[in-house]
């Protein structure tokens, strides 16, 4: 009866750390199709710190470049952004269906100097579940409305 009961509970514990790691999960659609991001997928590429003023305030971000998320989608960046890859954009979105768009050149390095963090931090700590998994953060931008909260999609779409 004790070990059915261990079971069960090991098995609960099983399904709940299941769900809450699927929820950290990220898709990015690419045009070569749609690929899933785990969690420990995005926290082994290289971690970027961030720190913003968040309402005066001074608040430290840690996570990775969104420019290094896309590349492990197979988005390719540097000297074969021209052309027609000029025109493509970057939709993030939220889980309250909030959306925004960056331009492709805007995360490359070649083009700008411009930070865009997938944060997954705020001062140590991960994100809340108001703010999280996922957090676009833009450092240097004046305004806010591009910070996506709750980030659960990346989009790479083409203007016509």
């Amino acid at each position: 009866m004790k070990k059915l009961l261990f079971l069960r509970r090991l098995l609960f514990i099983v399904v709940l750390t299941s769900a809450v790691l699927q929820c950290q999960e990220l898709t990015v659609q690419t045009d070569s199709g749609k690929h899933v991001l785990s969690r420990g997928e995005i926290g082994a590429l290289p971690r970027v710190k961030a720190t913003a003023a968040e309402h005066s305030n001074a608040v430290n971000f840690e996570g990775v470049s969104i420019k290094s998320v896309l590349e492990k989608a197979g988005i390719m960046f540097g000297e074969s952004m021209k052309g027609k890859q000029l025109t493509n954009c970057l939709l993030v979105e939220a889980a309250d269906g909030y959306r925004v768009v960056i331009a492709l050149p805007e995360l490359d390095p070649g083009f700008t100097d411009k930070q865009v963090v997938l944060a997954f931090l705020r001062d140590g700590k991960p994100l809340s579940d108001k703010e999280g998994p996922y957090r676009i953060v833009i450092p240097d931008e004046k305004r806010m409305a591009r910070w996506v909260r709750q980030v659960t999609a990346l989009k790479i779409v083409e203007v016509q």
